[in-house]
């Protein structure tokens, strides 16, 4: 198993480093074109990666497929496999598109310049890997240990989808907030962009000339004047360490969901990285059209109460509907999807033919 993990991480490593170190060494303003572009190949790579992982269960690779899964007391073939990772991949990327406009809101907050944010996404996702990497080595643990932790990850799901319902918005950040307040308390922090730079150095050439932040918030000259040569954060690392707090904070939301599908460590990871990997290129797919998705809300709630509910009532409607019972899952996903964003579109469109006449 140890060269299983070793040789899944140094994989993903291979793939950041391709993205980051060759395709995008220069930081540039990434075109929808071009985002659209990525988000295929990367979409590609995390379907395709279900083949594998069909073949891995079904030979028992690495003694993978040899242990049962305690959401549903069987043992994963090459097919119950495959179909848990698809439907915790989609369940992930769909949870996903709500951290997007969260990310929307971070740039617009923290005045991102558009050359930058394509690295700052990169490093904030690598950052995730990390986090998501460590809370599921947790929950794998405590469902091994305590089975009846399950049931409460299902209730955790219910709950936040009603709350997901009630809430007029989730999507909501401020540049001045507590990690801001907290962060200049330890360091000294610039009020200008410098470049991809997180770190400067007081009263070097590099901390006297930059684009703009939010002077209102990062006002540290004194700082500056009082320490000449002390290191000082930029803009750039605030709204880096504020993507990585909202990304632990959706965390609590999606760990617990992919858990509600399947227990095997493995299944659960790479259909978590896999999702997480894509998110940049959707962000600048999705970036210009993320508030005509109004109705996606009441999508993800539906979804985030499906698999809550599944975590109840799996056994009785798993001897109903048979060993097909993941696939239709992943169908009525698809569906819920579906209807959300073919409402918004519908909505919109209506709209816009209300306020042309």
């Amino acid at each position: 198993m140890i060269l299983l993990w070793s040789g899944f991480i140094a994989l993903i490593l291979l793939l950041l480093a391709l993205d980051l170190g060759i395709f995008h060494r220069a930081a540039h303003v990434v075109t929808v074109k071009e985002a659209l572009k990525w988000s295929v190949v990367w979409v590609t790579i995390g379907l395709s990666f279900s083949v594998a992982v069909y073949f891995a269960y079904e030979n028992h690779w690495f003694d993978l497929g040899t242990t049962v899964d305690a959401i549903d007391d069987t043992v994963n073939d090459g097919r119950a496999a495959a179909g848990k990772y698809l439907t915790g991949y989609i369940v992930e990327q769909s949870l996903s598109v709500d951290n997007l406009f969260v990310i929307a809101m971070i740039f617009s907050a923290f005045a991102v310049p558009a050359i930058y944010q394509h690295r700052l996404l990169f490093w904030g996702i690598l950052g995730a890997l990390v986090m998501r990497g460590a809370m599921i080595g947790v929950g794998a643990q405590l469902v091994s240990k305590f089975h009846w932790i399950l049931f409460v990850f299902g209730a955790f799901l219910i709950v936040t989808s009603i709350k997901m319902l009630m809430t007029k918005t989730s999507h909501t950040v401020t540049s001045n907030g507590f990690i801001v307040r907290l962060v200049r308390r330890v360091f000294p922090v610039t009020d200008r962009y410098h470049g991809n730079h997180f770190l400067v150095r007081a009263g070097s050439e590099n901390s006297k000339e930059g684009t703009p932040g939010i002077a209102s918030s990062f006002e540290d000259a004194s700082v500056a004047r009082a320490n000449p040569g002390a290191w000082m954060l930029t803009p750039l690392a605030i709204a880096l360490l504020t993507i990585e707090t909202t990304d632990l904070i959706f965390a609590v939301d999606s760990i617990p969901a992919i858990f509600a599908i399947t227990t095997d460590p493995f299944l659960v990871f790479s259909s978590n990285i896999f999702a997480i990997l894509g998110l940049r290129s959707m962000f600048f797919v999705l970036a210009g059209i993320l508030d005509k998705f109004r109705y996606l809300k009441y999508s993800l709630a539906a979804i985030l109460f499906l698999v809550g509910a599944k975590m109840f009532v799996a056994d009785w409607i798993k001897s109903i509907i048979g060993d097909q019972f993941n696939l239709y899952l992943l169908l009525v996903i698809f569906a819920i999807l579906a209807l959300g964003v073919i409402a918004s579109f519908y909505a919109d469109r209506r709209d816009q033919h209300s306020n042309a006449s």
